[in-house]
């Protein structure tokens, strides 16, 4: 079994912690579990990609173009800047919840309508899109990452046990957190049942 997630977002959105909590979770199951991230400017409102794979026998965090079993998106403008991962086999689950960019709010680069993007990626594979932020917020904002989780799993587009990824989240984040965050993983879960 190999397993390829994208994980993409902009800086402050929690995506890189995404990235640790489902690689713990991974690991706690015994699989190999290999990370890769790049920033374009990890601070606020910067591009953040992380490559996550795992399975019996990764070597190389790196996702091949067109490989991604799975994309996580945070925002919605970057699930199409990094839809070259996508392929008919993948899966995008994508929060239809903007941010804009200072080159957007100051008209040199248009954002494109989330009727568009939703269009462009499902030309390639099935794509799950809702404002997952409105949901967060009614929580906690910065549990976007781990209530999007919980949809993908409970899509069954995450190959790891729910219990496991309650561990990642008590391996990657301070105990004070780990209540609100398994509140979102549930809400989730919920969401992508109903």
């Amino acid at each position: 079994m190999e397993f390829n997630l994208i994980i993409t977002g902009v800086g402050g959105q929690g995506g890189l912690t995404l990235s640790r909590i489902v690689g713990n979770a991974a690991m706690h199951e015994g699989y190999n579990v290999r990370i890769g991230e790049t920033l374009g400017m990890s601070q606020r409102y910067g591009s953040v990609l992380s490559y996550l794979r795992f399975g019996e026998e990764v070597y190389s965090p790196l996702i091949e173009e067109g490989k991604a079993n799975l994309m996580l998106a945070l925002e919605p403008a970057e699930a199409l800047r990094n839809a070259r991962f996508l392929g008919k086999d993948s899966h995008a689950v994508v929060n239809a919840y903007p941010i804009h960019t200072a080159t957007t709010l100051v008209g040199k680069e248009k954002y494109p309508g989330l009727d568009e993007i939703e269009a462009a990626l499902g030309r390639i594979c099935p794509v799950y899109m809702m404002d997952f932020q409105r949901e967060a917020d009614g929580i906690n904002p910065r549990t976007l990452g781990v209530l999007m989780l919980g949809y993908a799993h409970g899509k069954g587009l995450v190959p790891l046990k729910k219990e496991s990824l309650q561990e990642g989240i008590r391996l990657t984040l301070r105990e004070k957190l780990w209540e609100i965050n398994f509140r979102a993983l549930e809400r989730g879960i919920e969401l992508a049942k109903g």
